[in-house]
Parts: C-alpha cells; sequence; structure tokens
C-alpha cells in the first residue's frame, strides 16, 4: 500500500477503516480485516501544506500539520465524521448494494465561512488573505459537534455553526477531549474547559503551563503535543514543554470547593535535555503513561538515531489527591508511534525502535511491536516487523481491533500483527 496509514478504526463487524495520507491528499480505505482486501476508498483535497512542501522542498511543512482529515472520529452509527483541507466537514457512511461496497458521503456541512482559508495550493498561488484550518471535530455528551482550527478558533455546531472563540496568537495541533460538562481543548499556551453558551463557546477556566522556550526535536510546535487525556469523572492531563525535563499535569476539570487548588500535580519526567513527548498520555482509572519522543523528528529527515532517548513512565494520582508518583519506567524506545492499552490483558503496546545497524553505509533501524505489562512495566511481548524507512512508524497509532489483531500505521502503509501472548 502507497500511503502512510496513520489513524484506524472499526466497524462492528469488524471491517477496518484506515486514513491514509500523501502528498495528493488523504484517502480513507474500508479493508476486509482477514485478507486485507480494499472494499472501496474515498479521495480527500490535496492539503496546502502537501503543496507548499514540494515547492519549497521542505517535509517539514507537511509534517507539521495536523489539519485536513488526519484526526476522525467513528459514531454510534458507523459514520466516519472528519473535516478536509477545504474546511469541509463530512458524515462518511458505509453501504453494500449488489455485493460492493461503498464509502459516500451522507451529510456535508461547510464550515469555510468560519474559518478564513486563503492558503497557498496549485490552484491559489499568490494568497492574499489569512491561512488557518480546522484540525479535528468531536461530539460531545449532548450531541454537539465541537471544532478547533489551527490558528485558534473554536466552534461548536448544535444544529448550524455558531460564531467562533478566537484564542489570540494560539496556536492548537491537537484533538480536544469533552464530558457531559465541558470541552477541552489545549493550546501552545494554555488547557482551557469549555461550555457551549449562546452566541460563542465561553471559557469556564484556563490553565496556562510551562511551554518552554522553545520548540523541542520530539514536538511540532512549542507547546504540549499531547490532546487532554480524561481520567473518571475527575481530573484531565496532559504534558507540557518545559525546558530540561517535561512535566506530566494532572488537574481537576471540573467546579472547585472551597480551598482546593486546579493543579494536583506536576511531575517531571525522563532525563534532563532529552524529555519531550508529542502523543496523547494513556489514563487508566488513577494511572498515567507517558512516551519519550525525543530526538525524534520524522521518517523523511532523521539522521540521528542515537538522539532517540527512549522512555515509557507511569504515574499514579494518589488516592488523597495530595500529589501524584512514578510508579515505574521502562527503557524502551517509542519514537512516535500512538501507543495504546489493552485493558482486558493489562498490556500497552508500542511500536519500538529495536536498534539501528550500518548496511551498505546507511544506518537501518530495526521495528518491532512491544507489549509493557501495565502493572509492572516489564516487557511481557515482542514482534519483530523489519527494517528501513518503509516500516518506520511516522507518527501514526497502533490500533487495537476486535478481534486482538494490531495494526500499525507506517510509511509505505501500515502492518498487521497477531501478538502470542508470553508467560506472565
Amino acid at each position: 500500500m502507497p500511503r502512510q496509514c496513520a489513524t484506524f478504526t472499526f466497524l462492528r463487524d469488524g471491517k477496518l477503516i484506515a486514513m491514509c495520507g500523501g502528498l495528493s491528499g488523504f484517502r480513507m480505505m474500508l479493508l476486509d480485516p482477514d485478507s486485507l482486501r480494499l472494499l472501496d476508498s474515498y479521495g480527500l483535497p490535496m492539503r496546502p501544506s502537501a503543496f507548499q512542501a514540494i515547492v519549497k522542498r521542505d517535509m517539514a511543512i507537511m509534517m507539521n500539520d495536523t489539519s485536513g482529515g488526519a484526526y476522525l472520529v467513528l459514531d454510534e452509527q458507523e459514520s466516519l465524521i472528519f473535516v478536509d483541507s477545504k474546511n469541509q466537514m463530512h458524515w462518511l457512511g458505509v453501504s453494500r448494494a449488489n455485493g460492493r461496497w461503498s464509502l459516500d458521503d451522507t451529510r456535508l456541512l461547510d464550515l469555510s465561512k468560519q474559518v478564513p482559508h486563503d492558503c497557498q495550493n496549485w490552484d491559489n498561488w499568490f494568497p492574499t488573505s489569512s491561512c488557518d484550518a480546522i484540525t479535528t471535530v468531536l461530539p460531545d455528551n449532548n450531541r454537539r459537534y465541537w471544532w478547533v482550527s489551527r490558528m485558534g478558533r473554536i466552534g461548536v455546531i448544535d444544529g448550524q455553526s455558531t460564531r467562533p472563540l478566537q484564542l489570540p496568537h494560539e496556536e492548537i495541533q491537537n484533538a480536544l477531549a469533552a464530558d457531559d460538562k465541558a470541552a477541552y481543548v489545549i493550546s501552545d499556551h494554555a488547557l482551557y474547559a469549555l461550555s457551549d453558551a449562546p452566541g460563542a463557546p465561553q471559557i469556564l477556566w484556563r490553565y496556562a503551563y510551562d511551554r518552554g522556550s522553545g520548540r523541542k526535536v520530539g514536538s511540532i510546535n512549542q507547546g504540549s503535543g499531547t490532546t487532554p487525556t480524561l481520567l473518571g469523572d475527575e481530573y484531565i492531563s496532559f504534558a507540557d514543554n518545559a525546558d530540561g525535563r517535561i512535566n506530566v499535569v494532572v488537574l481537576r476539570r471540573h467546579a472547585l470547593k472551597s480551598g482546593q487548588s486546579r493543579e494536583i500535580c506536576k511531575v517531571p519526567v525522563f532525563s534532563t535535555g532529552a524529555s519531550a513527548t508529542d502523543n496523547s498520555l494513556i489514563g487508566w482509572g488513577r494511572s498515567i503513561l507517558v512516551e519519550n519522543n525525543a530526538g525524534y523528528i520524522s521518517a523523511f529527515q532523521q539522521r540521528n538515531w542515537s538522539a532517540i532517548a527512549g522512555g515509557v513512565t507511569r504515574i499514579d494520582i494518589r488516592a488523597d489527591e495530595s500529589g501524584c508518583d512514578i510508579v515505574w519506567t521502562s527503557p524502551i524506545r517509542a519514537p512516535s508511534v500512538v501507543g495504546k492499552l489493552s485493558r482486558s490483558e493489562g498490556i500497552a503496546y508500542y511500536y519500538t525502535l529495536q536498534s539501528v545497524t550500518q548496511q551498505d553505509g546507511k544506518w537501518v533501524p530495526h521495528w518491532a511491536v512491544t507489549g509493557l505489562d501495565y502493572a509492572t512495566g516489564k516487557i511481557v511481548m515482542i514482534i519483530p516487523i523489519g527494517t528501513g524507512q518503509a516500516l518506520d512508524n511516522n507518527w501514526s497509532s497502533i490500533a487495537i481491533a476486535p478481534s486482538g489483531d494490531l495494526y500499525v500505521g507506517t510509511t509505505q502503509g501500515f502492518v498487521q500483527a497477531r501478538p502470542k501472548q508470553a508467560p506472565r
């Protein structure tokens, strides 16, 4: 498969939908999980950042852009919901007629009037005004849809789209989270809790975090690389971008009682000067997993493999809420993958750099799927995958299928693995 498949979701019958990206644009792929046969596909328009990367010969322009369909959700009606690079919101449905499967829009909503989008592209060489793009859309518990743009706009769709809230001089490169009381958005300056007030979203509270003095290798901007993670009914967690060592931050997310502080803990992780993450934390109960992406740039730009420090750390929130404690740290190197936890197995899965060898004068990375025991941090599974750039994960995710199969995005598509659990 010639495209990088970064995001995966599954229908009730086990069929796989993969979001696969290339220079010409993202493509939604419907696949049979047993044969991996392509059943149908749906192409999205070319992203301006891809065009600019070609024109300026700088892949970083495209790699640092999370807009155009990279973030998506599957609703209870099995509609795939996302916003494309022209700020069109799609509800993409799956159907079958005369023995053929099909991906088709069941609904479209034009959000281009909400977000200025005069961007340099193949059909717009000389833009004259502002260029912004919606990065993600997410339904909340009240069947409203929240969306955010790269340049700090936040909007709500409740029957119709309301006037967006603008965060001045702040960038949003992550997805958002929501519960029955608020939506939570993290910019490159602060974490926000927002309500859907009449007219435009309203800020319930704002928590400014340590964004450091600059962008780190292992991050796509100067700010948190983590979509906020909700834990139970009370907590929200993310990682900051502090100089030296980043911190895992845990906050109370609802209205505070008398004498309470919003912040429960701020825990520094990994080694000084080799500490960064651009992937969301895994949360389960009162526990959090964070991975270290320091030293990794992208599959197309990586030259110094020794710079990848690695590490995965588990942090637990104390029962009395007096702080948080590090439970264990694993030395595995997961340079870029969005790791996943199997709660039924108690195993956290990562795509790891096992070693680097020299072949024909070039350094070649060796890749594997690695499973960590959530309780102890010990390695309980290693599935060797292969070598070379084609198998580089390049900021894609791991997905756990209903069957238990694992899917990992790579620069040339994805790999499917069937784990055999080691004795524990």
